[in-house]
């Protein structure tokens, strides 16, 4: 089954924006803003949590307006439009994250707030963009492929990169210096393959014209929850999802500072995060790949209990080497799971309305990933080992996993 030219530039989103997620949220941000707030006499562990409460925060604040959002994005042309603005912001506050002074380090993580939200608002209207590119047989495949080459796209860029801090700027550079570049880096990477989205993928699905979208938008949403029993087998789906995505998107902002703090260097983390996207590039098609061999269903579910054991596995970090097999599981599951999970969530709802459906997808998505990094920073602060604040996420899998596998039995409604 081939994709067609929409379908590639949707994919190519994934592609776009990955070097922020690896760059930014995960590689260089975390290390460059502990050595900034470390060398401005933060400890490490206040460091560690301060960096977890800015991506709750950040989080947070999309969240809230999610559904407001997709709801406004339901009506004819607004999806696109709403799309291009988030991801204009995400953007443009990359390249601000190059310009923040190494003594303000409060301002570095403003900047970086209003990062994610471009970047997790941009988010929002790509995946319900799903349901306007893909029919409801193709969905699982072109999902997985989309998290799949978003993982290659981090590759290149993380490569990128790589080369600029093994040459040190090509010895025209500080370490500080690197790291300003490589958000410079991130950024350009966005723009530059935001490009075929923006040209190719047009919204299919929308609800008619109206003179006030936005009054409406808040009249729809409410309507939708008051009425939430017409779509209980999607709204139980969305309560898994809560637990279980929050402790995949917190394992992934979390590893590296995890990693700092069991003594891991710098230049190992960055090897280690490279072979990670290797690994997940293969293995989220190899998720859709099974999820067409045998069911959605079955995907989720191998991909929450793998989950579950790496969090378990937390508890014996005690060597790089535990580290390396903690992240390889990682690279196992991080794409399948997210891309089966909006597949899945994509055949359950209404096509009309997908956007204001993908808003309450992603503020259960995203809200939940409030509470998982507060989680791993509380019990952090509290044991004084970061190891045990990612054990700690295992709470979340573990219910995340029960109410999935009551939920076939929930509803009429049916996915395979």
């Amino acid at each position: 089954m081939k994709f067609n030219k929409q379908q590639w530039s949707w994919i190519f989103y994934d592609w776009a924006n990955s070097g922020y997620g690896i760059i930014v949220t995960t590689a260089v941000l975390p290390v460059y803003f502990k050595a900034i707030a470390q060398g401005n006499g933060v400890t490490p562990a206040n460091a560690t949590a301060y960096w977890g409460y800015a991506n709750s925060i950040g989080t947070l604040l999309v969240s809230i307006l999610a559904p407001v959002l997709g709801a406004l994005a339901d009506y004819p042309q607004a999806k696109k439009r709403l799309l291009n603005l988030f991801s204009i912001v995400g953007m443009i506050m990359t390249l601000g994250l190059s310009l923040a002074p190494t003594t303000a380090w409060r301002w570095l993580l403003g900047i970086y707030i209003l990062s994610i939200i471009g970047y997790s608002g941009g988010n929002l209207f790509y995946d319900s963009f799903l349901t306007d590119v893909a029919p409801d047989k193709q969905m699982d495949r072109l999902s997985s492929y989309g998290y799949g080459f978003g993982y290659l796209g981090g590759v290149l860029a993380f490569i990128l990169f790589l080369v600029l801090q093994l040459t040190s700027g090509f010895g025209q550079l500080s370490s500080y210096g690197v790291a300003r570049w490589s958000f410079v880096l991130a950024a350009a990477w966005w723009i530059i393959f935001y490009i075929p989205i923006l040209k190719n993928v047009h919204q299919v699905y929308a609800l008619k014209p109206t003179a006030h979208p936005v009054t409406d938008s808040f009249k729809r949403v409410w309507q939708t929850l008051k009425h939430i029993r017409k779509y209980r087998a999607a709204a139980w789906f969305l309560v898994a999802y809560f637990f279980y995505i929050d402790g995949v998107d917190t394992i992934f902002t979390m590893a590296t500072s995890i990693g700092m703090d069991m003594g891991i260097t710098t230049t190992t983390l960055m090897i280690v995060l490279l072979v990670v996207q290797l690994v997940a590039f293969p293995f989220s098609l190899l998720y859709g790949w099974l999820a067409n061999k045998t069911s959605t269903r079955t995907g989720i579910l191998i991909g929450i209990v793998i989950y579950l054991g790496i969090c378990l596995y937390a508890l014996r970090l005690n060597s790089t080497i535990d580290f390396w097999i903690l992240a390889v599981l990682v690279g196992t599951s991080q794409g399948g799971i997210q891309a089966l999970s909006r597949s899945y969530f994509g055949r359950l709802i209404p096509k009309q309305t997908g956007s204001e459906f993908f808003g309450f997808y992603n503020i259960l998505g995203k809200f939940s990933a409030v509470m998982g990094p507060v989680l791993v920073g509380v019990v952090t602060q509290m044991t004084g080992k970061s190891t045990i604040g990612a054990a700690s996420l295992s709470i979340l899998f573990l219910i995340g996993l029960l109410i999935f596998l009551a939920l076939p039995r929930l509803g009429q409604q049916q996915v395979d």
